[in-house]
């Protein structure tokens, strides 16, 4: 009966619904005068990648995702939606993320970093104007990172406040938030370096060569060999710095998933990967 009792209250843990409790608006350290971005930021369904969207993101900020009393572990992640640096795809690689961990005792933020101004369809404009867009995007990646690292910041500052350990900051970024995740790392201090990191297909073309910090913390480092960005052989790498620094951390180099896999099923073997991220935090006795 016991046992019965403890069974149901953890499946009650694990379908409540966890939303966002609150936005907290970052500050802006550093900034561009010859960037234009609208005044208001858009957010909408986009028919081309089949996912919620938000675009011209002009003042950064977090959607805070609180662990329920009881079930804290004392360990947060700030996550940095992917999309190019055009748009956010604040679904499946922010909020369900966000969801997930949450359910599971880790406190998450899901930040909305600025992002290159944009028109109607920042999701079409991107794949009408690639390389301009990579461009336009690897100009604008130091403000992006600057948000991150302003998070990084504010979560820390504000560890008591959030129920959280200033030692179990966490920062993963996928696609074009994991340059801004692996742009952060490089760049922190140790006022804002996050104690552990998980940059999931990371685009690293537009992220500066850079040496990763001496006391970088762990990495779970996550691709598809067939995505179609050709991101992999950057995951690989990323692994191999970490562990020629004897940093022990974990590389899930998944047959096939393809690019944006996030939180969306698709029946390939990158499905398991936010589970496997449960496990290596469970392994770091952070979750």
């Amino acid at each position: 009966m016991l046992r019965t009792s403890v069974l149901i209250l953890l499946a009650s843990f694990l379908t409540m619904t966890i939303v966002a409790q609150e936005i907290v608006d970052l500050p802006i350290a550093k900034n561009d005068a010859s960037i234009n971005w609208p005044d208001q930021e858009k957010d909408y369904f986009s028919n081309i990648w089949q996912t919620r969207v938000i675009t011209n993101v002009s003042k950064p900020s977090m959607m805070v995702y609180r662990a329920p009393e009881g079930i804290a572990t004392g360990t947060s992640v700030i996550i940095c939606p992917g999309g190019a640096l055009y748009a956010h795809s604040i679904e499946s690689e922010g909020i369900a993320v966000a969801e997930w961990l949450a359910k599971r005792g880790v406190t998450a933020f899901v930040l909305k970093y600025r992002l290159v101004p944009t028109g109607e369809d920042a999701t079409k404009e991107i794949a009408e104007e690639w390389q301009e867009g990579t461009k336009k995007a690897a100009n604008l990646l130091h403000l992006s990172v600057d948000d991150a690292l302003q998070a990084i910041s504010h979560v820390r500052t504000k560890a008591a406040d959030y129920n959280i350990d200033t030692d179990k900051i966490g920062l993963m970024g996928f696609s074009a938030g994991g340059a801004v995740t692996m742009g952060a790392t490089y760049g922190s201090d140790v006022t804002n370096r996050p104690d552990f990191i998980a940059p999931i297909y990371a685009w690293m073309d537009i992220v500066p060569v850079s040496t990763m910090p001496t006391d970088a913390g762990p990495a779970f480092i996550a691709c598809a060999s067939d995505d179609p960005l050709g991101l992999a052989p950057a995951s690989v790498k990323i692994y191999q710095d970490w562990m020629a620094a004897n940093n022990l951390s974990e590389l899930h180099m998944y047959a096939n998933g393809g690019h944006g896999f996030g939180m969306r099923p698709n029946g390939k073997n990158s499905d398991k990967w936010i589970e496997h991220f449960g496990e290596w935090l469970r392994g770091q006795g952070l979750m």
